[in-house]
């Protein structure tokens, strides 16, 4: 069986030559229900001053924050994926329709850009998250506490 091709979770990118892309690229651990629904993920950002490539492991509750997030943006509010773990990215909604970036990678990177995003760049980014999640399914349920069992409606 072949992987599913990688999808972006998050493309922002601007005529001035910003871009921050979150590129879901499969599961951590395929087969093994521990890691079988932990994403695989590169982050990509790029501006005059920066051209980096990072990784980040996105769990389920990673992508329904980002969902609350994503629903709930307006300026002056924010949303993001990662931050009690390794890679946290951050997306701050501006007035003027501006978007302040903030990756902190600790060890390695803390870096702000601005990037004016499409009008419709929330809604494109739901339908983003969908894919993500219909390439990737959640099919491992916690049954207790660090028990876990696969979910009956996985796919074989």
């Amino acid at each position: 069986m072949t992987e599913p091709a990688p999808a972006d979770l998050i493309r922002l990118e601007d005529l001035d030559g910003n871009r921050c892309i979150v590129r879901v690229t499969g599961r951590f651990q395929p087969g093994v229900l521990t890691g079988h629904d932990i994403l695989r993920a590169d982050v990509f950002i790029s501006a005059s001053f920066i051209d980096a490539r990072l990784d980040v492991c996105l769990f389920q509750g990673d992508l329904d924050a980002w969902q609350r997030d994503l629903s709930d943006l307006a300026p002056g509010r924010q949303a993001g994926i990662g931050g009690d773990r390794g890679l946290s990215l951050v997306l701050h909604m501006h007035e003027d329709g501006w978007l302040s970036v903030t990756v902190e990678d600790p060890d390695r990177l803390t870096t702000l850009l601005g990037i004016r995003p499409e009008e419709n760049w929330v809604d494109e980014h739901q339908e983003r998250l969908e894919q993500v999640r219909q390439t990737w399914p959640s099919e491992v349920i916690e049954t207790a506490p660090m028990a876990y069992e696969w979910s009956p409606s996985r796919r074989p």
